[in-house]
């Protein structure tokens, strides 16, 4: 039986570990969308989720998920709530998060660049042919975090992870 930091790593292995409802090729964890292992004055735990952005409408789906991950790894005293502060960003994707977004063909958002700017990104790397010849088409994607870009070498269109 874990107790202590070795059950609190193995909630956050499972947690972690479940594919975004959006974007299957990464993980909550990829994303940064797992904030940790919270006590409770009960002596239990909760695992805290942070969405994307407030309004995400994936967010009970997510929740919904994560609730799933701990029964079936036989967690359910473990609770699942919402963080809201600090905020979730872009910054918290992980290398091997961002390398997933690319191979599944979206433009993930560059590191570090979410403290630095709120609008006018640079020119998006194609996630098929990785010119930076790129044009956004449309602020909005396939969902609400991503744009709509095309590249002008390749001519093939993508979303782009918004930098938030």
């Amino acid at each position: 039986m874990l107790e202590g930091a070795a059950l609190d790593r193995h909630i956050l292995d499972v947690a972690g570990n479940v594919p975004d409802p959006e974007i299957p090729a990464v993980t909550l964890g990829d994303l940064g969308i797992v904030r940790g292992v919270r006590p409770r004055p009960d002596g239990g735990r909760d695992v805290a989720l942070t969405p994307t952005y407030t309004g995400c409408p994936a967010t009970l789906a997510i929740e919904m998920m994560v609730r799933g991950a701990l029964d079936g790894a036989g967690l359910e005293g473990v609770g699942v709530r919402a963080e809201l502060s600090p905020p979730w960003t872009t910054d918290w994707i992980s290398d091997e998060g961002r390398e997933k977004l690319r191979v599944y063909g979206i433009a993930p958002p560059e590191k570090g660049a979410a403290a630095s700017r709120l609008r006018g990104d640079p020119p998006a790397a194609c996630p098929r042919c990785g010119s930076t010849h790129t044009e956004e088409v449309s602020r909005f994607g396939s969902t609400p975090c991503k744009a709509m870009w095309r590249c002008l070498d390749c001519r093939e269109p993508f979303d782009r992870f918004k930098c938030l």
